[in-house]
């Protein structure tokens, strides 16, 4: 599991995997959706589930690794987990708790990758602070940006600027939709926020981009294969065209046709 190297900034998303008890069947569905490839990691004490052994299916893109599949020891709805580089998981977990955050991982170690713990925002969406133990470089492409809906923007912007630092800048797609772009320090943006208002599929959570050639194309596939639209196809401006659906182990994802590499 080479995810981001401890020179990446703290506030980058620098890994993705996917939460679910169906790991063979969205496994299948992201191969045949995007062409990926999996590398099988096999533990005989998994980090997320201690005790026991499992097999982690590393996702390879363009041969280059991205993220996995994990089953994990507690109860969670299917979702794409980001995970933020900070400087102390430990330090990140008492700061999230005392912002109004649950703990639902306690810092925890994978040996040869980093330390983590899993948090649930006060807005109830879930995201993991990640420290690693090694210098591998972040990988890019595959995973473009990732977006967080709540209809709570206030709070999540206090939030996530007091954890990881982050602040927020206004930007409007073409169909006049608002979203705010949150930025570490003078980086690049790292994630997107969208408020909910009352709009379908109104589950608080974060939401992870990948990248296709022809979104009209890629959605249509993503159907044929299970999957249900939940908003769009819509245009980001200096962004690109997307959509977002979700995947037949129901959870949320974005499909992003780039105008350029990334936001």
């Amino acid at each position: 599991m080479n995810t981001g190297s401890s020179n990446s900034p703290s506030g980058t998303i620098v890994w993705h995997d996917l939460l679910t008890d169906q790991i063979d069947r969205a496994c299948r569905f992201y191969a045949d959706l995007l062409g990926w490839k999996y590398h099988i990691e096999h533990a005989s004490d998994f980090a997320w589930r201690p005790g026991q052994p499992a097999d982690y299916p590393l996702i390879i893109s363009k041969q280059v690794a991205h993220g996995g599949f994990v089953h994990p020891d507690i109860q969670v709805s299917p979702g794409w987990l980001a995970y933020v580089m900070v400087d102390d998981v430990d330090g990140a977990a008492v700061k999230a708790r005392s912002l109004g955050a649950r703990i639902k991982r306690e810092p925890f170690d994978v040996q040869g990758v980093g330390r983590s713990t899993l948090i649930c925002d006060p807005m109830g969406a879930m995201i993991c602070a990640f420290s690693p133990t090694h210098d591998f470089p972040p990988p890019s492409g595959a995973f473009l940006w990732d977006q967080l809906i709540t209809d709570e923007p206030a709070a999540a912007h206090y939030f996530y600027r007091e954890l990881f630092g982050w602040n927020a800048a206004r930007t409007v797609s073409d169909n006049g939709d608002e979203y705010d772009l949150f930025k570490s320090d003078d980086a690049a943006p790292v994630a997107v926020l969208k408020p909910l208002y009352g709009k379908n599929d109104s589950q608080a959570g974060w939401i992870s981009f990948l990248e296709v050639d022809n979104l009209n194309t890629a959605t249509a596939r993503a159907v044929e294969l299970g999957a249900a639209v939940v908003q769009g196809p819509d245009r980001l401006r200096d962004a690109g065209r997307f959509a977002i659906l979700r995947d037949p182990v129901g959870a949320r994802f974005g499909l992003v046709q780039p105008e350029v590499c990334g936001i």
